[in-house]
């Protein structure tokens, strides 16, 4: 691990003050949650595990575990074709995604790092490596509003990063752990997972970040790598994946459960408090999800059913849902 790493102190009240969140825009939800089949996707093995929205299109794109493709549905379709095929540039996996504003696609292979691709051309721009050897499990990342990428891994407590000059230099470059949560999440079971799902707030000063066993919440200073545990009011973030914020609005999916959540944050971060949940099979183990106007994209990922964490049959095609109401 680079001895430049940030480890982990605590948030003085002044520092707390000066990443204050911005007051909320998403809208309060009302009547029930409602399900619906937002777009299929055309593999029958696809077992999708991440999305991502292109923010000058509104095109959604989907990444498989099992395959390493990505697939991407142009806004407003019922449909997704194949965007970047399996094995590309040698991807076996394809879990964390994100789409950024200079047009770039970010995609996670959790086995080895992180690929940018070049969203009009699909060329691949830059590849950054975990070393060999190192245990890994990249899973989750977010890109702030100045370009920087932040990616979490789930099996070292741990946050790596990726700035604008690394990405405009391209070519092979290490994956960096740039924070160190060890010192605030709590250890657990050497089989179990830890950091998953990471979003920013809207100025990129702020992470905020599930601990997916444990079901914390923390928060981390850009600026300093210091780090706080949110005081949750409500609830817990227990099998916690794929997170999602909107000012301070944050919606989490919850695999394992079949359930997405909604808390609103305090104006700091330091507290959240859980406003509406939502638990249903018809979900199939979600895994992420995204914003857009009036509703969410959420992964059906399926995984209990003959994908990584069970034996069986999956329901096809695989589909991403649309819920509103949330």
């Amino acid at each position: 691990m680079s001895r430049s790493i940030h480890r982990r102190t605590f948030l003085t009240g002044a520092t707390a003050a000066a990443v204050a969140l911005a007051a909320p825009r998403a809208t309060a939800a009302t009547g029930p949650p409602r399900v619906s089949t937002a777009f299929t996707l055309p593999d029958g093995r696809a077992y999708p595990e991440g999305i991502a929205l292109d923010p000058r299109t509104g095109d959604a794109y989907v990444g498989s575990f099992t395959t390493g493709a990505v697939y991407r549905a142009a806004v407003g379709s019922r449909t997704s074709d194949v965007f970047l095929p399996a094995g590309t540039d040698g991807r076996t996996t394809a879990n964390g995604l994100k789409a950024d504003r200079a047009g770039r696609l970010w995609v996670i292979d959790h086995t080895a790092g992180i690929d940018v691709y070049d969203l009009r051309d699909r060329s691949l721009l830059a590849r950054f490596e975990v070393p060999e050897g190192d245990q890994r499990f990249v899973n989750d990342l977010v890109v702030t509003a100045d370009g920087t990428a932040y990616a979490t891994d789930s099996v070292r407590p741990v946050i790596y990063r990726v700035t604008p000059v690394e990405v405009a230099r391209g070519g092979r470059a290490p994956l960096v752990a740039h924070f160190d949560l060890s010192g605030a999440v709590p250890p657990h079971s050497p089989n179990a997972y830890t950091l998953n799902g990471i979003v920013a707030d809207p100025t990129g000063r702020l992470l905020f970040v599930v601990d997916m066993t444990g079901g914390g919440l923390y928060r981390v200073a850009v600026a300093d790598g210091s780090v706080r545990q949110v005081t949750l009011h409500g609830g817990d973030l227990v099998n916690g994946d794929g997170l999602e914020l909107s000012q301070r609005t944050l919606w989490v999916a919850h695999n394992k459960t079949n359930t997405l959540t909604r808390w609103h944050l305090s104006p700091d971060g330091a507290e959240a408090r859980l406003m509406r949940t939502l638990t249903t099979p018809t979900l199939q183990i979600p895994t992420t999800l995204a914003h857009t106007p009036g509703a969410l994209l959420v992964v059906r990922s399926q995984f209990d059913k003959g994908g990584p964490m069970g034996p069986g049959t999956p329901t096809t095609p695989f589909t991403v849902a649309r819920v509103t109401g949330m």
